[in-house]
């Protein structure tokens, strides 16, 4: 199970794959389903409400096996094999599951609420605002939290006090996410292996997971244990390190290849003055013998507090909290009002249920003191209009602000069966009276086209779940949407558009610029300098606009002299200096070399 809970525009019909959309809200068992939040192969992922008496009420994401998946064996196994492995969980580093049932015949698994980012996109974020990328204190904080949670995953024992054998097989920086308030969380157990049941092993042999974080001896198909996952995080701390990726092979087998016979790469090759310290417990890590890594993650733990503590990096959660909330500051913001939005949506759901609840009862009533209260017995109809938006319509404003919530909606709570039961009624009389349906909001679209295509779409923040070019429906008019554009080796393309009822369709063609960087090469003698195809002369050249991403083939030559051929790579904006010394004929060969920064 590998959906992420990307947030999509609520209040809207929520279309299933071979199914009629169906209308949100809905009431989904003991759930009000509200917002659909998104939907992959396998499942789909709402927003719900979970409400109980005293006003006791909390938003979860209910995580629902497709419709058209219902009757599938080995992925209803799957579901609740990642609910019983995180059902036994409770720890700070780990989300919660609390729930996991059926409805009408549906599999579903509920999860705690996490309000923040994933570390991918902590990273991209941090690249945007400074070259530097993550603070090194920042990054060790995150990977602290991570090998604490593995170490309470690795060691979890029973009620019989065996050991459970968990291995989370998929630790990666879209399943680590860190909260506004400084708290590391590895989510995601859909893949993860344990002891709880057999169904991993009907798996044993299919690869599974995200290929540039598997270990060698996951890709050779080798039995795993528990220092795959120490692997994985290696690789996701040599990435918060670097700002680069460690295996990116372009296809997934050469990515398999990457990491199974290749060298890997120093991380002082790639950011001088990289801490050696921070080098040597990366490399460990990174071992491909497993024998070779530290064999415990409370091992790694202890060694990363070992580096904070000798050289004195000021790592804490709170300074992780100030600098979270200084990098989506203006997410947050929009995350605020959108807070109001669901505190309109709340309280009109609870003013129906109370509407409905006294028209079906005859109109009476108990107060505190559990003495009945009667009111003028009214037929059923719609409820009560708030500050003048009617009925049912007044969901759509309230769940289309859901679109703004960053990151994943997970809670807890408690809504009796009886009101399920109640509910089903309510909506089941609704249709017979057949009355006309609640005025439909106006929606506008946008196309998004770019060069190059394959670029990462943000709309308001929030990433859309298609490349461009993209297709934008059900958006809303008269609001400023926000349109951001981005993609590795380009700097973000930034855009404003508004729709109206006068242009409720909008194009947005976008030309992305190439990130570039400087070098700057000192020759002794002056030489002639091919880079790239292009010749420059003397023994100070300053070339500029060179592309980010790609290796550059600098060629040196000057008579009586051993030509030199170094491969340059550079960083976003940075001006690399090269000094080079070509030796003299006779006293070396011509020689090939990879300069600092290369690949």
């Amino acid at each position: 199970m590998q959906e992420r809970t990307a947030l999509a525009a609520g209040g809207a019909p929520s279309s299933v794959a071979g199914n009629a959309p169906e209308l949100l809200p809905k009431q989904f068992g003991k759930y009000t389903l509200l917002s659909k939040l998104s939907a992959g192969g396998m499942a789909e992922i709402f927003l719900a409400l979970h409400r109980s008496s005293f006003g006791f009420e909390k938003l979860v994401v209910i995580k629902r096996i497709l419709p058209s998946m219902n009757q599938d064996p080995s992925l209803i196994d799957m579901l609740l094999h990642e609910a019983r492995i995180a059902a036994t969980l409770s720890h700070p580093n780990i989300v919660q599951t609390f729930d996991a049932g059926q409805v009408d015949r549906t599999y579903f698994i509920a999860m705690e609420h996490i309000h923040g980012e994933d570390v991918g996109t902590i990273v991209r974020e941090a690249a945007e605002r400074d070259p530097g990328g993550i603070p090194l204190e920042h990054a060790l904080s995150i990977i602290l939290g991570v090998c604490a949670g593995l170490a309470y995953i690795h060691d979890k024992r029973g009620l019989d006090g065996a050991p459970l054998g968990i291995v989370h097989r998929d630790i990666s920086p879209r399943n680590v996410v860190v909260s506004y308030t400084g708290d590391v969380k590895i989510v995601d157990f859909g893949i993860a292996r344990s002891e709880l049941g057999d169904v991993e092993e009907q798996r044993e042999n299919v690869l599974m997971g995200k290929f540039a974080y598997m270990a060698p001896e996951h890709v050779a198909g080798d039995r795993i244990d528990h220092r795959a996952d120490i692997f994985a995080a290696g690789v996701v701390l040599f990435e918060m390190t670097t700002g680069r990726r460690l295996f990116k092979g372009g296809t997934q087998m050469r990515t398999l290849l990457q990491i199974h016979g290749s060298e890997y790469p120093l991380p002082s090759a790639i950011k001088p003055g990289y801490p050696k310290g921070l080098e040597k417990i990366v490399l460990r890590a990174l071992e491909k013998r497993r024998e070779d890594r530290y064999q415990s993650a409370r091992e790694m733990h202890a060694a990363i507090e070992e580096l904070i503590r000798d050289e004195r990096i000021p790592a804490s959660p709170m300074g992780l909290t100030a600098w979270m909330e200084s990098l989506f500051r203006d997410k947050l913001a929009r995350h605020k009002e959108a807070l109001l939005g669901v505190r309109q949506l709340i309280d009109v759901i609870a003013a129906q249920q109370q509407r409905w609840s006294l028209e079906m009862s005859g109109g009476a009533t108990v107060s505190q003191s559990g003495v009945p209260t009667s009111t003028s017995p009214t037929s059923l109809s719609s409820p009560p209009p708030l500050a003048g938006k009617g009925g049912v319509a007044a969901f759509i404003p309230a769940a289309s602000a859901l679109a703004l919530v960053p990151g994943f909606l997970y809670m807890q709570g408690q809504l009796s069966e009886r009101h399920a039961e109640f509910m089903t009624m309510v909506h089941d009389a609704q249709a017979s009276r057949q009355e006309p349906p609640a005025p439909v909001e106006a929606k506008g679209s946008l196309e998004v086209t770019s060069k190059p295509e394959g670029c990462t779409l943000w709309v308001n923040g929030e990433r859309h779940p298609v490349a461009t070019p993209a297709k934008l429906h059900g958006l809303p008019l008269g609001r400023e949407l926000h349109i951001k554009l981005t993609r590795d080796g380009y700097k973000p393309y930034r855009t404003a558009v508004k729709l109206s009822d006068e242009a409720r369709f909008k194009e947005i063609v976008a030309d992305l610029d190439r990130l570039t960087a400087t070098v700057v090469l000192w020759v002794d003698p002056p030489a002639n300098v091919v880079v790239d195809g292009k010749l420059w002369k003397g023994n100070r050249t300053r070339i500029e606009g060179l592309t980010v991403g790609e290796a550059h083939r600098f060629v040196l030559s000057a008579p009586g002299h051993a030509s030199k051929t170094l491969m340059v790579n550079v960083e976003p904006g940075e001006t690399k200096t090269l000094n080079v010394r070509l030796p003299k004929l006779g006293a070396q060969a011509p020689v090939e070399e990879r300069a600092e920064g290369a690949q």
